[in-house]
C-alpha cells in the first residue's frame, strides 16, 4: 500500500521473537511475548487502545526501552549485540509534536544525526537542503527558521526530514500526526505515502486511529492488552474478515465506507475543467469557458498549482487573472484516499474537489459520483470474492451514468 509495487526497497527485515517487557513491581508484563515479522520495505502499523503496549513494543526495536526477554533482529543482526547509541543512529525516529530541539534552527535539527555519525559539513549541508525539499519545505525559506516559527504541520515535516536525514533503513513513527488538525493530518499522511513510494523504508507506525492504519499500512497489527496480537494482516483482509469481536470493534460499523480508504485518488478516472495560468489572457479564457459550455474554471500559478475558481461573471469586467475569482477550498492529492476525498467534499459542501499531483500541480477533479461508483464496484468485488489478492486498485474507471455526468465540476465553488 504505502511502498507500492514500484518502490525500490531500501528497508530491512525486522523480526520479533517472543519479546517480553516487565517492569519492576508490576503484577503483569507490559508486553507479553510478541512475535512477528516486519517485511523489508513495508509499512507496518501497530493499532490498539491506549495503554495496550504498542509504543513500548515499538521502542524496544531501537532499545529506547530494553526488552526483558526475547529476541529482536534487524537485517539479521541481534539488536542487543549492537551498541545502543549506534543502533539508534541507524534508525529514524519521529514522534508526536515533532520533538524538535527548540534552540536549534530547522537546518541544525535536520543535521543532528548526520553530524553524530561523522558526516563532513559540506555533505551535511547538501543533505539538509535535500531533505527539506523532499518533505515539501523550501530550503532557502525554512533552513534558518526556528521551530517556534513553524506551524504544527511544518514542524512534523521537519521531524520526518530529521528522522530520514542519515538515510536509515528503518523508520519508527510514534503517533507522529496525532497533534495536528484533521486537514493537516491528511496532508501529512499523503506526504508520508509519497515519500515511502520513493524511499522504500521499513516503517513501524504506531496509532490509535484505525482509519489512519488502513490508509498507511501495508500490514496492520491489531494489538490487545499487553500487546497481544489479535490480528496481523493486510488492511483489506482485516476489513473483510475481522479475526474476532475485538477487532471488529476497531473496524466499526462503517466497514463499507472504510473500503474507500483502500483506494487512492490516483486509481480512479478524474474529471477536468478548463484551466489557465494567472498570467494568461482574460479574453481567451472567457472564450474557452463559453466554447466548452462551462461556468467555472481554475486559475493556476506558474508551477501549475491551483489558486482560484473563476466564472464568466468574474471575467466580465476583469483586466487580469491575478486577483480575480474565489480561493480554492479543500484540496486532496493523488496519494489521498477516496475517504479523504469524501471528507473534503462534505467539508466544502461541493460537488467536486480539486486534486493535485506530487508537486502540488493541478491533476483533475474528483466528484461525489466518482466516489459512489467506486464504492459500488468495491462492494460488488468483495461480494464476489473476499479473498481477492489484487485489491480495489484494479477497478479504476467509473462507468455508465456516474462517469457520464460532466456537470459536476461546474458546481465546484458552490
Amino acid at each position: 500500500m504505502s511502498a507500492g509495487g514500484d518502490a525500490h526497497v531500501h528497508g530491512v527485515e525486522i523480526i520479533l521473537e517472543d519479546v517480553v517487557k516487565r517492569y519492576p513491581n508490576a503484577p503483569t508484563p507490559a508486553v507479553a511475548g510478541v512475535s512477528m515479522t516486519i517485511p523489508a520495505g513495508e509499512t507496518v502499523v501497530f493499532v490498539g487502545p491506549s495503554g495496550c503496549g504498542k509504543t513500548t513494543t515499538m521502542r524496544m526495536i531501537n532499545r529506547l526501552i530494553e526488552p526483558t526477554s526475547g529476541r529482536i533482529t534487524i537485517a539479521g543482526r541481534d539488536a542487543l549485540s549492537i551498541d545502543a547509541d549506534r543502533l539508534r543512529r541507524g534508525i529514524g525516529y519521529s514522534i508526536q509534536q515533532a520533538g524538535l530541539f527548540p534552540h536549534l534552527t530547522v537546518g541544525r535539527n535536520v543535521a543532528t544525526v548526520p553530524g553524530l555519525v561523522g558526516w563532513d559539513r559540506k555533505r551535511i549541508a547538501a543533505r539538509v537542503d535535500e531533505m527539506l525539499d523532499l518533505v515539501g519545505l523550501d530550503p532557502d525559506t525554512y533552513r534558518h527558521r526556528y521551530p517556534r516559527q513553524l506551524s504544527g504541520g511544518q514542524q512534523q515535516r521537519v521531524g520526518v526530514a530529521r528522522a530520514l536525514a542519515a538515510d536509515p533503513p528503518v523508520l519508527l513513527m510514534d503517533e507522529p500526526f496525532g497533534a495536528v488538525d484533521p486537514i493537516t493530518r491528511g496532508l501529512l499522511q499523503d506526504e508520508l505515502l509519497r515519500l515511502q513510494s520513493e524511499l522504500g523504508k521499513t516503517i513501524v507506525f504506531v496509532t490509535h486511529d484505525f482509519n489512519e492504519a488502513v490508509k498507511l499500512g501495508d500490514r496492520i497489527a491489531v494489538l490487545g492488552n499487553q500487546s497481544r496480537i489479535l490480528q496481523y494482516d493486510t488492511p483489506e483482509a482485516i476489513l473483510a474478515n475481522p479475526a474476532d469481536d475485538t477487532v471488529a470493534g476497531f473496524v466499526g460499523g462503517d466497514a463499507s465506507l472504510k473500503q474507500l480508504t483502500l483506494t487512492r485518488v490516483r486509481d480512479v478516472r478524474l474529471l477536468h475543467c478548463p484551466t489557465v495560468h494567472e498570467d494568461g489572457s482574460v479574453d481567451d479564457f472567457r472564450n474557452a469557458l463559453l466554447a466548452r459550455k462551462r461556468r467555472w474554471g481554475l486559475v493556476l500559478d506558474r508551477r501549475g498549482r491551483p489558486l482560484r475558481w473563476v466564472s464568466s461573471q468574474h471575467l466580465a469586467h476583469a483586466d487580469s487573472l491575478r486577483d480575480v475569482g474565489d480561493p480554492v477550498g479543500e484540496i486532496v492529492t493523488v496519494q489521498s484516499t477516496l475517504q479523504d476525498a469524501l471528507e473534503a467534499l462534505l467539508a466544502e459542501s461541493s460537488a467536486s474537489t480539486v486534486v493535485t499531483g506530487r508537486h502540488g500541480e493541478y491533476a483533475g477533479l474528483v466528484t461525489i459520483d466518482i466516489l459512489v461508483a467506486a464504492l459500488r464496484e468495491l462492494r460488488e468485488e468483495h461480494a464476489d470474492d473476499h479473498d481477492d489478492d489484487h485489491g480495489p486498485a484494479h477497478w479504476a474507471e467509473p462507468s455508465g451514468r456516474h462517469a457520464a455526468r460532466g456537470a459536476a465540476p461546474d458546481e465546484a465553488p458552490s
